[in-house]
């Protein structure tokens, strides 16, 4: 297994950088990528960048240049539902791209045209080993659709809508063109988001988000130990 790792800041990767063992820097794209091993596991971390157009040059570097053949994307999201409180997991079944619309020719809301998939599907099987390790660690968490877009959810009807049209549980800003870029590749993948903001709260985000951030960190180290 080479595993690849992103994270759209820099605090959603950096305390994982002290773990990766025998570690070597690229930079492709304005993007740095580092190389080596953590227990055992060869992986490949990388900051992509806010957004979807850097998460999916990111992704497609990971895969095409460096070979990872399973992609864990961490980072932090927006709750939509009053189930995933702050520092709470989302764990995506599937990701959809909330901002993609061809409606007026007819399209459903978030198809994305040429492949005509709307919902993209996570990896079974590294759900399953995430989902076993958040029990164990004590972390609530729940699974189902996360939603992406350029735009930070920050408004109840944003909120809404996003939820009402996706049935979307959460809201980031990369992890629907990660998907999108691992299917189209054929390489699996999951979506780990810790909670940092609910109610579309900017105020919670600017609390929580360091604190989410390290709260992924912690998670993807137990997920390379559970898969070696």
């Amino acid at each position: 297994m080479r595993l690849g790792i992103i994270g759209a800041m820099q605090m959603e990767i950096e305390n994982l950088q002290p773990s990766i063992k025998n570690s070597v820097k690229e930079t492709i794209s304005g993007i740095s990528f580092v190389k080596g091993e953590i227990d055992g596991i060869e992986v490949v971390a990388a900051v992509s960048g806010v957004g979807k157009v850097f998460a999916a040059v990111c992704t497609e570097i990971m895969i095409l240049h460096f070979g990872v053949d399973h992609v864990i994307n961490i980072g932090v999201a927006g709750s939509l539902v009053k189930d995933l409180k702050v520092l709470d997991v989302a764990v995506a079944t599937s990701a959809v791209q909330h901002d993609m619309n061809t409606s007026a020719l007819g399209d459903p809301l978030g198809l994305v045209s040429g492949i005509n998939v709307i919902n993209f599907e996570a990896d079974k099987e590294l759900n399953e080993v995430v989902c076993q390790a958040l029990t164990d660690m004590g972390i609530a968490h729940e699974t189902g659709v996360i939603a992406s877009g350029d735009l930070f959810v920050d408004t109840d009807k944003q909120r809404n809508k996003i939820h009402m049209n996706f049935n979307a549980m959460a809201a980031d800003m990369e992890g629907g063109s990660i998907a999108h870029v691992c299917y189209i590749n054929n390489v699996p993948f999951t979506l780990i988001r810790s909670i940092s903001d609910a109610d579309g709260s900017a105020m919670d985000y600017n609390t929580f988000a360091g604190k989410a951030a390290q709260q992924s960190i912690a998670i993807v180290l137990e997920v390379i130990e559970r898969l070696k």
